[in-house]
């Protein structure tokens, strides 16, 4: 029978291949910006070269090479490559890719299963996997862009490596760039400062990268500087997902930078934040637990200056409210650390949960009956205003209660000055207490 498209004539026109395809790396010496995890003493790379292909989870953003490793790691194992996706591909379809997989394997030959988009299958249909990994039918390669841990099942991550592999760098994608050129036999006719523009609008992803580099390519125009080129082309939006990890791990380098005193570092992610979307009342909600937890008392000016921002942000709205919230940041940044009231406050509940239902001590307890007065409550109660310096140094812990020391002020800041005050106080109570005795 012929092929329908072996009728068509000689000379109709062709579509020419996607850039991408075209440049679709033969070999894994090939892959660009992966060395970490392909080079010879890498994880994979030290696998291949003991000749024993297990199963993997490849962990990565877009457009870093997952799918060309996976095919080129079933080449170099003379397995047949297999490829699906966890978004089209339903329980029935799997049966007969596992099949298919099992009359292969009696024929002598092994079957690499790369699953696009692994994360995409719930917990019930990832443990479908399990038993054909284990006898060898197949051997599994799922791509994600998602975190492993949160995403898959511990069954099947137990039985598979993971690998991760990193966003192309600027340097990766110059390198992909001149690659292009190559092919193309041309050079892109962009300035110095327009090519660096482009490699950032890729924003690590080497087939976005392509795709750009195919655009230019098609223009017939002279040699554009940056903004000819912005005229033209549309910088791709940051992958940011409010709701999934990437919120977390912004966020988390937000507190840190703010944490670790440095502003310059704490505006650059919390205007990434913004770029991607994030709504700005988290942010000053965060901004607010950052005073609280990381500066308290060392200056207590830090959680007024934050409400106030909020309050700001509320007032004037986006895009002028994110100023305030910006100066609050940069005060945060810059002022006194200590969590110090924070570290004493989780120390005194969990005393107070391993302390049980101890009675505060007979002298503080109030006496507003004459049972009460019999019993001894407020009997010999201080009245502090009538003693020397407002302070009688009386016991308010439970009786038999060792004294804990859960608020330990740093010297840093206002704490300095309580730190003194702490002291001070310790001083007179072991005085006074020692007169008692």
């Amino acid at each position: 029978m012929t092929d329908l498209f072996d009728s068509a004539p000689d000379s109709a026109a062709q579509a020419p291949r996607p850039l991408a395809d075209r440049l679709r790396p033969h070999q894994l010496s090939d892959v660009i910006g992966q060395e970490k995890v392909l080079a010879a003493d890498g994880p994979l790379g030290a696998m291949l070269a003991a000749g024993s292909l297990s199963n993997l989870v490849l962990w990565g953003p877009p457009g870093v090479g997952k799918t060309t490793i996976a095919r080129l790691l079933a080449e170099g194992s003379d397995m047949a490559f297999v490829q699906i996706s966890a978004i089209f591909t339903g329980v029935p379809e799997l049966r007969k890719v596992f099949e298919a997989a099992r009359l292969r394997r009696a024929q002598g030959r092994g079957t690499l299963l790369f699953v696009d988009e692994i994360h995409r299958f719930n917990k019930a249909q990832q443990d479908g996997f399990l038993p054909y990994m284990e006898d060898g039918t197949i051997t599994l390669v799922g791509a994600t862009t998602e975190n492993p841990s949160f995403e898959l099942n511990a069954a099947l991550l137990s039985r598979a490596q993971v690998m991760v592999l990193e966003r192309l760098s600027l340097a990766d994608l110059e390198r992909l760039a001149q690659r292009a050129e190559k092919e193309l036999g041309r050079a892109l006719p962009l300035t110095a400062e327009a090519r660096d523009a482009l490699l950032e609008m890729a924003d690590g992803d080497g087939r976005a990268l392509l795709n750009l580099v195919e655009q230019v390519a098609a223009w017939k125009t002279a040699t554009l500087d940056r903004d000819g080129l912005a005229t033209r082309l549309m910088r791709r939006a940051a992958k940011y997902d409010k709701s999934g990890e990437e919120h977390y791990n912004l966020i988390s380098a937000l507190h840190k930078s703010v944490r670790g005193s440095d502003p310059d570092a704490s505006l650059y992610w919390f205007a990434r934040m913004l770029e991607g979307g994030e709504d700005p009342r988290f942010l000053a909600r965060r901004l607010t637990r950052m005073a609280v937890e990381d500066i308290g008392l060392a200056d207590p000016q830090a959680q007024g200056i934050c409400l106030d921002a909020w309050q700001t942000y509320e007032r004037l709205g986006s895009p002028e409210g994110e100023l305030a919230l910006a100066n609050a940041l940069v005060y945060l940044a810059l002022a006194p650390k200590s969590n110090a009231a924070y570290t004493g406050y989780k120390a005194a509940r969990a005393l107070a949960r391993d302390s049980g239902s101890l009675m505060p001590p007979k002298h503080i307890l109030n006496a507003p009956t004459k049972m009460m007065k019999g019993l001894g409550y407020g009997d010999g109660y201080a009245y502090d205003h009538d003693a020397d310096d407002g302070f009688s140094g009386q016991n308010y812990f439970p009786d038999g209660m060792k004294r804990p020391a859960l608020y330990v002020p740093v010297e840093r800041g206002f704490e300095r000055e309580l730190h003194k005050r702490v002291d001070w106080f310790a001083k007179l109570r072991a005085r006074r207490q020692g007169g008692q005795a």
